[in-house]
C-alpha cells in the first residue's frame, strides 16, 4: 500500500453526535464514510460532502459489507468512530431479558465485530485510529440505569485493553465520555422506562423520579451540551498526533465522575438518594 488512508468510517449517523461529527469532518475536508441502518435516514449527508454506507450494528453481514466498500475505495478504514448505540433504562427487576441483549447487541458486540473487521487494514498501513464512543456513565452508575451503564463500562474495559495491544501496529484507541447531550437519546430511554411495569409496581415511584431526570427539556437540561461539542472533541482524538486515551466532555461530566471518584460507595449512593426514592422504603 502506497499511500495511508485516513477516511473516516462512522456508525450512527441519523441523528444526534454521528451526524453532527460526520458534518464536522466534511465541512472541514475529511473524507467520510457516513452510516446508518436505515440509509434515507442520512440522505441530505451527501449535500455536506459525506460518503453514505447502509450498516447494521446489529447485522454481521451489514458490518463486512460497509468495511469491504470503504477497503475497496480507499484501501483501509482509516480511523473508525464506534457511536451507535442507545440508551435503555429503567429498574433492574423489570427490564426484559431481550432488551437487555439488544443493549449488549447495539452497544457492545457490534462495536466489538466492526472493530475487529477494520483492524487488520489499519496493522497492514501501520496506521489507525479507533474511536469509542463511552460516557461518563462508563465511569460512574446512576440508579435505573444498570444495563446502559454495563454496556459502558464494557467499552471502557474493552478500550483500554485494545489500546495497548494495538499501539505497536501505529493504532491509538480514544474513548469518548460525554455527560447529558442534547439528543434523542433522552427521548428513547424515556419511551422504554414508560412500557415497563404497572402503576402498583413496587418501583412505580422510582419510575416517575427516573423519567423526570432523563427528561432534558426539563431543569437537567441545563446540564446538557450540545451534540457539536461531543463532535469536536472526536476531531480532535482523531487529529492529534499523540491523542489523549479519553475525553470528557460536558462540565456534568467531569463533575459527576470527579465525585464518584472521590467519594466511596458509601457517600455517593447518600447523595443519590437526595434525588431518587428508595424503593421499598
Amino acid at each position: 500500500m502506497t499511500e495511508v488512508s485516513r477516511a473516516v468510517l462512522i456508525t450512527g449517523c441519523s441523528t444526534g453526535i454521528g451526524r453532527a461529527t460526520a458534518e464536522r469532518l466534511a465541512r472541514r475536508g475529511h473524507t467520510v464514510y457516513a452510516t446508518a441502518r436505515r440509509p434515507e435516514s442520512i440522505q441530505d449527508l451527501a449535500h455536506h460532502g459525506c460518503r453514505l454506507l447502509a450498516l447494521d450494528v446489529c447485522d454481521e453481514s451489514s458490518i463486512r459489507a460497509a468495511v469491504e466498500a470503504v477497503e475497496k475505495s480507499e484501501g483501509a478504514v482509516g480511523a473508525l468512530v464506534n457511536n451507535a448505540g442507545y440508551g435503555s433504562e429503567g429498574p433492574f427487576e423489570e427490564v426484559p431479558m431481550e432488551e437487555v441483549r439488544r443493549q449488549f447487541e447495539t452497544n457492545v458486540f457490534g462495536l466489538v465485530q466492526l472493530t475487529k473487521l477494520v483492524l487488520p487494514g489499519m496493522r497492514r498501513q501501520r496506521f489507525g485510529r479507533i474511536v469509542n464512543l463511552s460516557s461518563m456513565g462508563g465511569r460512574m452508575t446512576l440508579p435505573g440505569g444498570a444495563f446502559y451503564h454495563a454496556t459502558k463500562y464494557a467499552v471502557e474495559a474493552l478500550s483500554d485493553a485494545l489500546r495497548f495491544e494495538v499501539s505497536g501496529f501505529g493504532i491509538a484507541v480514544v474513548v469518548i465520555e460525554p455527560g447529558p447531550i442534547k439528543t434523542e437519546f433522552g427521548a428513547t430511554a424515556l419511551e422504554k422506562i414508560r412500557s415497563l411495569g404497572t402503576a402498583d409496581s413496587p418501583y412505580a415511584k422510582f419510575r416517575e423520579v427516573l423519567a423526570h431526570h432523563l427528561d432534558y427539556t426539563g431543569p437537567i437540561g441545563a446540564l446538557a451540551g450540545s451534540p457539536e461539542a461531543v463532535a469536536k472533541a472526536i476531531e480532535r482524538a482523531l487529529t492529534a498526533r499523540r491523542p489523549h486515551a479519553r475525553y470528557p466532555v460536558t462540565l456534568a461530566a467531569r463533575g459527576f465522575m470527579g465525585a464518584r471518584r472521590w467519594l466511596g460507595a458509601r457517600a455517593f449512593d447518600a447523595i443519590l438518594r437526595t434525588q431518587f426514592p428508595t424503593p421499598g422504603r
